[in-house]
């Protein structure tokens, strides 16, 4: 895993852009930009239809690092948010459609975990390969007690974040000793 689709990790912003539009065929005036403000990074925002086929409108964000100003991080949204006709079943079938893929999709073995209860949702999948770029699936959603105790998620969002470097993003943090 190398990044999505025709953006690959290490991209400037100039080649994302040549991506977006080969990959989709959006162009340059359809693609929002957003600066995080904690991470000092910057993202490329795009709004596609049937991302994942039949899985409604999504959103993708290429995020760009700190320091190297290069693709760090491919981030994809399905949500009501980013799809008014968004349903929790569809949610639910797209995060189940993509960790099937996943899974099967040569990660490391040891580094594969899913189905993770976790704050907000369940960790559907996350997996690394061999140059520890690191995939990450989120079904997001709130959890109620169903009966016996069960508890049942409602979904609200799935979330897959493609990441060059997990264990050391090229995000801003502050030196040590400067506070």
């Amino acid at each position: 895993m190398q990044g999505f689709r025709g953006a690959k990790f290490g991209m400037t912003e100039a080649d994302v852009m040549a991506a977006i539009t080969a990959d989709f065929g959006i162009k340059q005036d359809a693609v929002r930009v957003e600066d995080n403000q904690a991470e000092l990074t910057r993202a490329l925002v795009i709004s596609v239809p049937d991302l994942l086929e039949g899985g409604g409108r999504a959103d993708v964000a290429y995020v760009f690092g700190f320091k190297t100003k290069q693709l760090i991080q491919v981030g994809l949204t399905w949500s009501r948010a980013t799809d008014e006709k968004m349903t929790p079943e569809r949610l639910f079938s797209n995060a189940n459609i993509l960790r099937a893929h996943f899974l099967s999709a040569g990660y490391a073995p040891e580094s594969i975990a899913s189905n993770a209860v976790i704050n907000g949702g369940l960790m559907m999948f996350r997996g690394a390969d061999a140059k520890d770029h690191t995939t990450v699936l989120l079904l997001q959603g709130s959890f109620r007690e169903g009966e016996g105790n069960q508890r049942l998620l409602t979904p609200s969002g799935v979330v897959v974040y493609y990441i060059a470097d997990a264990k050391k993003p090229d995000i801003f943090k502050l030196p040590a000793g400067t506070f």
